[in-house]
């Protein structure tokens, strides 16, 4: 996800959830590092998955 929509969408929530001055920018925070792990861990599910179409050959020994 873009950096710059990241912030967007966590300085909403952050506004939405917090209450005071120290809350928002905590909520701010972990809002902003969800969503970057996010993005990570559906690229990386990409690139396992095409790593793992092998073919393999098995052979029946009579």
């Amino acid at each position: 996800m873009n950096n710059f929509f990241r912030g967007i969408i966590a300085a909403w929530g952050a506004k939405k959830l917090g209450g005071g001055c120290l809350s928002t920018i905590v909520i701010f925070i972990i809002i902003y590092t969800l969503l970057g792990k996010c993005g990570n861990e559906s690229r990386a599910a990409e690139t396992n998955s095409t790593a793992a179409k092998t073919t393999v050959a098995i052979c029946n020994p009579k």
